[in-house]
């Protein structure tokens, strides 16, 4: 099981990256754009995810993903069960979120980076 404490030391190392307690819920952002958010008690996260592709993925694990409330399916997001995932793939889901968000040399100078 992921917690809000692995994706923050995730996400406190990604360029331009800032964390927000916003009506008692942990957001992280990137400028004014959120690309990750959690639910109140934390069971959940919602993130960044192309809305083209996001049925594709509720549809191959649904005990895992699901989608976001119906004022919510106009944006670019979906959830998922915290308790459902594990670290690896919970840094790749903050990874590509954070990547939709962030400037096209950013995100080429932090792959530079990371090889």
């Amino acid at each position: 099981m992921v917690t809000v404490d692995d994706v923050r030391r995730f996400a406190r190392t990604l360029p331009r990256s800032s964390e927000h307690l916003i009506h008692d819920r942990v957001k992280f952002r990137v400028g004014q754009i959120v690309y990750v958010a959690f639910s109140r008690d934390e069971t959940l996260m919602g993130f960044g995810f192309p809305k083209e592709e996001r049925a594709a993925l509720v549809a191959a694990e649904p005990e895992k993903f699901l989608l976001p409330r119906e004022s919510d399916l106009r944006f670019n997001w979906v959830e998922a069960r915290m308790a459902a995932l594990d670290v690896a793939e919970t840094r790749e889901l903050v990874l590509e979120a954070w990547r939709m968000c962030v400037p096209k040399k950013v995100r080429l100078e932090h792959a530079a980076r990371m090889r």
